[in-house]
C-alpha cells in the first residue's frame, strides 16, 4: 500500500496463494484500527475493487477510484449511458446513480493491441503455410489432422473467436468475419474511471492522474521483485522468517524510492547507479607508527555526482577495525566449502 506519490505505508504477507480482492478488506481494517484514518479514497485496478470491495468501502466511510472491464463498459455502450463518440474526448465525465464515469481513449495502446493482433495473424498465416506444404507434399497426410493441429496453434495464440479455421481441398485458410472483428475491436484503447467522489472532492482530470499513479506501485513490486531487491526468499521456509524478510525489502525500497528520485534528472536507473557507486573501494594505508586506517579516492565523475543528488559526503579516512566484509554470493561458495 502506496499514498498517492508511491511512498510506501504498509505491506502485508497473506498464507497461501488469495486472490487480491480476497486480500482487501485486511487493509480496510487495518487503516482504521492500526493507522486511525478517517477520510481517505482507495485507488485500485479493475481486478482490486469490485461490488464486494466497494460495499466494503462504503461501510468503512472510505471513497473508490477504479476502472471497470469490457463488459460493464459494453452496459454502459448498450444502455446508452455510455456513447462511442465520447471516447474520441479528451476527457469526458458521465454520472448515474451518484457513481461518475471519466471516460478515454489512449491511441497508442490501441497501436499496441492493432499491431499484437497482426502479428498474432502473420505468425498464424505461417503456420498454415507450413502445414499447407506438408499436404501438398504428403499426399496421404490427413487433412483433419492438420486442422486440429492448426486450431491447436491458434488456441496458444488466443486468435479471437471471429477468425475460423477451415479445411478444404486439401488446403487449410483463415477465415475472418470483418464485421464481428469491427464489433470486438472498437473499444482497443477505451477505458473508464469509476468513482464515487463528488466533482468537489476531486475533478475528472485530479481522479484520472490518481488513477494512472497506479504505475507507482506496479514500480515498487518490480523492484521488489527484480534482481535490485530479491523478494523472493529461496531459504526462507517460516511464515514468520518471510515476513520478516519482506519487511527487510520494503525498508530497502524506501532507499531505492529516494535514490530514484533523487537521481532522475542523471538518467540512471537506480541499478545503474548502485553499480557505479560500487566501483568506490577503500585502501588500506599503513603508517610507521604503526598505524593503520583506510582511505577512500575520490570517485570517478559520474559516482562524484550521484553522491552530490543524494547529499552525502565520504570521509577522507574510515578506521581500520580489521573486519571482512563478505557478501551473499561468496558466502553460499564457501559454506559449501566447509
Amino acid at each position: 500500500m502506496t499514498d498517492e506519490e508511491g511512498w510506501p505505508i504498509t505491506v502485508e504477507v497473506f498464507a497461501g496463494n488469495p486472490q487480491d480482492p480476497k486480500t482487501f478488506k485486511a487493509q480496510i481494517d487495518q487503516l482504521v484500527q492500526r493507522f486511525g484514518v478517517k477520510q481517505v479514497t482507495w485507488v485500485g485496478d479493475r481486478g482490486m475493487i469490485k461490488t464486494v470491495q466497494i460495499s466494503d468501502l462504503k461501510d468503512a466511510g472510505f471513497h473508490y477510484i477504479t476502472a471497470i472491464t469490457k463488459p460493464p463498459i459494453e452496459a454502459l455502450l448498450k444502455r446508452e449511458v455510455l456513447q462511442l463518440s465520447m471516447f474520441d474526448e479528451d476527457l469526458l465525465e458521465v454520472t448515474t446513480e451518484e457513481v461518475r464515469y471519466i471516460v478515454r481513449r489512449n491511441p497508442q495502446r490501441a497501436e499496441e493491441l492493432a499491431a499484437v493482433r497482426q502479428s498474432k495473424r502473420e505468425r498464424l498465416d505461417n503456420y498454415l503455410a507450413q502445414k499447407n506444404a506438408y499436404l501438398a507434399d504428403h499426399p496421404r497426410a490427413k487433412v483433419e489432422t492438420a486442422l486440429k493441429h492448426a486450431q491447436a496453434k491458434a488456441n496458444q495464440l488466443k486468435i479471437p473467436a471471429w477468425a475460423k479455421l477451415n479445411g478444404e481441398q486439401r488446403r487449410l485458410a483463415l477465415a475472418v468475419d470483418e464485421d464481428a472483428q469491427r464489433a470486438a475491436t472498437r473499444l482497443d484503447g477505451c477505458y473508464v474511471i469509476k468513482t464515487d467522489l463528488l466533482p468537489e472532492g476531486a475533478s475528472s482530470e485530479t481522479a484520472h492522474a490518481r488513477y494512472k499513479g497506479l504505475a507507482e506501485v506496479e514500480y515498487a513490486f518490480r523492484t521488489m521483485k527484480t534482481t535490485l531487491l530479491e523478494m523472493r526468499g529461496i531459504f526462507v521456509r517460516k511464515a514468520t522468517r518471510t515476513r520478516a524478510q519482506v519487511f527487510v525489502i520494503m525498508l530497502a525500497y524506501l532507499l531505492a524510492y529516494q535514490l530514484r528520485r533523487l537521481w532522475h534528472e542523471v538518467e540512471l536507473t537506480v541499478e545503474e547507479g548502485i553499480a557505479e557507486l560500487a566501483s568506490i573501494c577503500a585502501i588500506e594505508l599503513t603508517l610507521p607508527n604503526p598505524t593503520t586506517c583506510q582511505v577512500i579516492p575520490e570517485p570517478r565523475p559520474l559516482g562524484k555526482l550521484l553522491l552530490e543528488k543524494a547529499d552525502i559526503t565520504l570521509p577522507d579516512a574510515i578506521p581500520h577495525k580489521g573486519i571482512t566484509v563478505v557478501t551473499r554470493k561468496k558466502l553460499v561458495p564457501q559454506r559449501k566449502s566447509i
